[in-house]
């Protein structure tokens, strides 16, 4: 489940990168170059993205507790 946190968060991380530089003007060639509202949806996107890399990242695997012996 870790791996899959990490996988998932890194893609929609990069996705959202990628639509607010083209939204920024920095990746030209698409409808969404210079456009204002791309950057408005990337941002949040990667901020989401991070933070779901950031929890796989950091959660600890499940391990049923142990009695004393």
């Amino acid at each position: 489940m870790r791996l899959l946190f990490v996988v998932i968060g890194i893609i929609v991380l990069l996705m959202g990168s990628v639509w607010a530089l083209q939204g920024a003007g920095y990746i030209p060639g698409s409808f969404m170059s210079n456009n204002p509202t791309w950057i408005a949806i990337g941002a949040p996107t990667a901020a989401v993205g991070g933070i779901l890399a950031v929890v796989g990242l950091r959660s600890k695997k499940s391990v049923a507790p142990q009695a004393p012996r």
